[in-house]
């Protein structure tokens, strides 16, 4: 519990049901699901289709998402609703292209968007409402209004020169020609009306209908691979998730092509060390966790990819063996030195909700378009922004993670699961792309190494050895003597310019039938349960 005689946020605690997200309209349109009679599918997609308005740079209809939905009997599905690349983008027009990589802002970085078919099949599939039913509050708040809070504001205005750079963008995602303010509103009739016909037509209209021509239209005259057949061919799957153990709980996250895996090669090197040992502040604790983070990472740059085009080798990535391994490269007096550097763009925008209802199902929902509104390109009618997931692809011909024919990329959202005793009793996630894995691991650390409480172990100070070039960015909160301490051990250590990520999180506490909610102060979000 936290301590009354400093600032900060108490967690928040229910009975019936509860929703955590990253901004207080989405939450509030969950709960009113739930006191509804919608389960917790209901509300995840609910919430998700508020936050296209409510966060509009983070996440969007022409992005991808992620689900884990785990339920009272202890069984957890997950679902990989991501798109693809197109088919045309083989070897040959690799080759010819003269691309080393696929960076942010090449229209190449677009791939076929996989999130409204993900939310058609969970509502269809474990849902109780239509999927017009759960667009319904987000139709309202576009047409009506959606007040601009401070991190958005924050956040959007960094940004006006990539939107002003396409005209669909500018159209629709600026304000007389400027970011919207803080405390100002914001109306999107256009996409409401996109969101109108969704309701009306369904997931069809998306992949093959009117919204499909257009998007293949906007993105033809940007030079695009995409057709229109790439899009009838999209199709979210059922995945088995993969797991591991840390302490007397089984972490579960959703297999390659996320990164998700990451974080549970993370845990299992630190399971070799008594990190309750170490205070949660130390020196050593921070060590400990950048040393297994760089370890982690560099194998996610080496084999993690589309599975169904590459042997990404799951079991070998979280065995045993292999952890001891990494673990016995961990030196307590100083930085591992020939690790090598990730390739590829870094960004760090998404959304991350989870819902839990009456019945204990639990829903970890993560959707994202990738970098601050995405590739920047949104379609003229229907306002559509695409994402640019596709520049986690490389350009290496032979490499797992290499862009081609209906390849899906290596994704960097994951939302998570945690249980104890064969039961669900965590759907949480943070947010920050590559920094996620990092995320999971210290949450799950600060809860059951360190004792915090859900809000707790989401406010603790953060920090993250950046895979690219191995600097470790420090939260302000982080102490100068662990700055100093690690520095010493031969980190290259700088102060974060900005917080990483954000997060949410429900506990769900069996014993005496309550709901214990966290949700980052790093974004303009709450949890609330009833």
């Amino acid at each position: 519990m936290r301590s009354f005689h400093l600032p900060g946020r108490s967690t928040a605690y229910g009975a019936n049901g509860m929703c955590a997200s990253s901004t207080p309209s989405s939450t509030l349109a969950a709960v009113d699901m739930l006191r509804r009679g919608g389960n917790a599918v209901d509300a995840a997609v609910t919430a998700s289709a508020v936050l296209l308005v409510s966060e509009p740079h983070m996440t969007g209809i022409g992005g991808d998402c992620f689900a884990l939905v785990g339920r009272a009997d202890g069984s957890v599905t997950g679902l990989t609703a991501s798109g693809r690349a197109a088919r045309a983008a083989d070897a040959d027009w690799l080759a010819a292209s003269g691309l080393s990589e696929i960076a942010g802002d090449s229209i190449h970085s677009v791939t076929v968007p996989g999130a409204i078919d993900g939310w058609d099949r969970l509502l269809k599939d474990h849902g109780t409402v239509s999927l017009g039913e759960a667009l319904q509050p987000a139709i309202e708040i576009a047409e009506a209004g959606s007040v601009i809070t401070p991190r958005l504001a924050a956040d959007w205005v960094k940004v006006v020169g990539k939107i002003a750079g396409d005209a669909g963008a500018r159209q629709h995602y600026l304000k007389d020609g400027r970011a919207p303010r803080l405390g100002e509103v914001m109306t999107y009739p256009a996409f409401a009306r996109t969101l109108r016909i969704l309701a009306e037509k369904g997931r069809d209209a998306f992949y093959e209908g009117e919204l499909a021509e257009d998007m293949v239209s906007c993105l033809a005259g940007h030079g695009s691979l995409l057709t229109a057949e790439d899009f009838a061919a999209t199709k979210s799957d059922y995945v088995e998730p993969i797991s591991t153990t840390y302490g007397a709980r089984e972490i579960l996250e959703i297999p390659p092509t996320g990164q998700g895996i990451t974080a549970l090669v993370m845990l299992n090197i630190l399971s070799r060390f008594d990190m309750a040992g170490f205070a949660p502040d130390s020196i050593e604790r921070h060590h400990l966790q950048i040393e297994a983070a760089r370890l982690a990472f560099e194998l996610r740059g080496r084999h993690v990819a589309d599975p169904d085009f590459a042997d990404v080798p799951v079991d070998w990535l979280l065995s045993g063996e292999l952890a001891d391994q990494l673990a016995s490269r961990i030196d307590m007096k100083k930085a591992i030195a020939d690790i090598p550097a990730a390739v590829g763009p870094k960004f760090s925008n998404t959304i991350y909700l989870c819902v839990v209802d009456k019945d204990r199902t639990a829903v970890s929902f993560i959707n994202s378009v990738y970098s601050s509104f995405g590739a920047g390109i949104a379609t003229p009618n229907s306002s559509i922004m695409f994402h640019n997931r596709g520049s986690c692809f490389v350009a290496e011909p032979g490499h797992p993670n290499c862009i081609g024919p209906g390849k899906r990329p290596m994704h960097t959202i994951i939302p998570t699961m945690v249980k104890s005793a064969g039961k669900v009793t965590m759907p949480f996630g943070v947010m920050g792309a590559h920094y996620q894995p990092m995320g999971h691991t210290q949450v799950m650390l600060n809860m059951f190494a360190y004792g915090m409480d859900v809000q707790e172990a989401i406010d603790y100070p953060r920090f993250f050895p950046d895979p690219y070039d191995h600097v470790v960015g420090l939260e302000a909160g982080v102490p100068d003597a662990v700055a100093g301490g690690l520095s010493d051990l031969g980190h290259k250590v700088e102060r974060a310019a900005s917080p990483w990520g954000g997060g949410q999180a429900i506990s769900i506490d069996w014993e005496d039938g309550t709901l214990s909610g966290g949700s980052d102060p790093r974004k303009d979000g709450i949890a609330l349960g009833y």
